[in-house]
């Protein structure tokens, strides 16, 4: 290993420290406050590091890893993502009795397999970087195991991850056997040499669909995203929204755009439906739905459905489609689960209607904030949610994806019925007085009311702004 190849993975020494470093913390003396920090300083050096020293270069370590603009920028987005969750975690866990400590562990090392994916360029990282973020994310899911639902949850992700992997294991084998190489440009030499698709080829990338898919609860994989959302902690639910959807959607584009699968109408007719049907089942089973975490459980799969209108769009616009989508998507439900977290009590999840019945009339500025995270979830003007559908339109329009163009404007409107309802749920005269919101050390709320301060502040400057993000985006991939 050279010099350049050592400090192209420094991101990753660091998180794999960080974990280790936490693990000997423990071990001398339970302290979730120290354990907090640590986590924090560890992640915000990591982004200090990557800005600082990885912006505008490209390295790449063979046979695995690649470390280019769109690399290091999903990166960047990742680890900025997991500080904030980690910033909302403290005040979450700190009111519980079960021991907190280990779960900063997990989180850090979901954080590592996310950021794996998204500079891989050979199968071996690929299942490495899936591997190591599921398998963190089997023990965060369950991790309040004195909760009803939080086993449940653990063990159908578990079960449902495990399918997925072997579907992806499988299909790896069927592109290996066609092509005889597992890095990413060998298959695109390969595909350049033969006309068409060839028919194990069309299977084994059938077959890796529904192991990417299951990761990003598209249609028809979505089984899971309701009951584990429902199940988790609500900090754990923020993370598996972003950070861990965030890690396949970067693998997905650099896998599919080597590829340059969008060249070939058998793929675009398996995207071009994946996406419709996510967007029509997420937004109409959300119309159901009276627990809120499940409403943006299925929210977030008509999301995903938004998003890949830009993916089969698949030029360089399309990228910075999805990549600003993506970002204006991440402060959104960060926003949108913060507000759930901070309302949460030590028996359960603030999830149903009734808890946020007249929030407007008891507590304003967290009823503000959360209007606004669901009006960006809706695509009003002025919010990240709006600019990054308007990108994400243009982008389908540019390649004349009339379909899915009109299919994202109609189900948008859909889903405004379910963000305007809960929003009315809020702004009710509360039904009795002496509902106070419990209460925590001081230090806690400052931490989440910082949190929560940061990403109003980005989701309305986005919405406002976006030509500073969009240049940054554009410079870097």
């Amino acid at each position: 290993m050279t010099r350049n190849d050592f400090l192209s993975v420094v991101p990753l020494f660091i998180l794999t420290s960080a974990a280790i470093l936490i693990m000997f913390s423990i071990a001398v003396k339970r302290n979730h406050k120290v354990i907090y920090i640590i986590t924090l300083l560890s992640l915000l050096a990591d982004f200090v590091y990557v800005v600082a020293n990885m912006a505008g270069t490209r390295h790449e370590l063979e046979p695995l890893f690649v470390i280019d603009g769109f690399g290091v920028f999903y990166i960047g987005l990742i680890l900025l993502t997991s500080l904030l969750v980690t910033m909302m975690s403290y005040a979450y866990f700190e009111q519980r009795e079960e021991r907190k400590e280990e779960y900063y562990i997990l989180l850090i090392l979901a954080t590592l397999g996310s950021v794996v994916l998204v500079i891989s360029k050979h199968f071996v990282s690929l299942f490495l970087g899936l591997e190591i973020l599921s398998v963190a994310l089997y023990a965060m899911i369950a991790y309040l195991r004195k909760r009803e639902r939080s086993d449940e949850a653990g063990i159908k992700y578990l079960i449902l991850a495990a399918f997925s992997s072997a579907f992806l294991l499988f299909g790896m084998a069927l592109v290996y056997v066609t092509t005889g190489t597992m890095s990413f440009e060998g298959m695109a030499q390969y595909l350049a040499t033969v006309q068409g698709l060839p028919f194990m080829m069309v299977a084994g990338l059938g077959m890796m669909v529904v192991g990417m898919g299951f990761k990003l609860s598209v249609v028809p994989f979505h089984m899971w995203a309701a009951d584990v959302y429902e199940g988790a902690p609500a900090p754990v639910t923020a993370f598996i929204a972003t950070v861990s959807k965030g890690g396949m959607v970067g693998l997905l584009v650099r896998f599919f755009d080597t590829l340059h699968a969008q060249q070939y109408p058998v793929l675009v007719l398996i995207f071009t439906c994946i996406a419709i049907t996510s967007m029509l089942a997420g937004n109409f089973l959300a119309l159901r739905q009276n627990n809120v975490k499940r409403v943006l459980a299925y929210s977030s799969i008509s999301h995903m459905g938004y998003l890949l209108v830009a993916f089969i769009a698949g030029d360089a616009m399309g990228t910075e489609a999805v990549t600003f989508y993506l970002v204006a998507y991440f402060v959104t439900t960060l926003g949108a689960f913060g507000i759930l977290a901070t309302l949460s009590d030590t028996e359960r999840d603030a999830e149903v209607m009734d808890d946020y019945r007249g929030l407007l009339w008891r507590r304003p500025w967290t009823a503000a904030i959360f209007t606004a995270m669901l009006l960006s979830l809706a695509g009003i003007p002025l919010t990240a949610g709006f600019v990054g559908k308007f990108y994400v339109i243009a982008a389908g329009v540019h390649t004349q994806q009339w379909l899915l163009v009109v299919m994202l404007a109609v189900n948008s409107v859909v889903g405004l019925y379910y963000y305007i309802r809960i929003i009315a749920v809020m702004f009710e005269q509360p039904q009795r007085d002496s509902d106070q919101p419990h209460m925590l050390h001081p230090v806690a709320y400052i931490i989440s009311g910082f949190t929560m301060a940061i990403l109003t502040v980005s989701l309305i400057w986005l919405g406002v702004f976006p030509a500073g993000l969009m240049g940054i985006i554009k410079g870097l991939l």
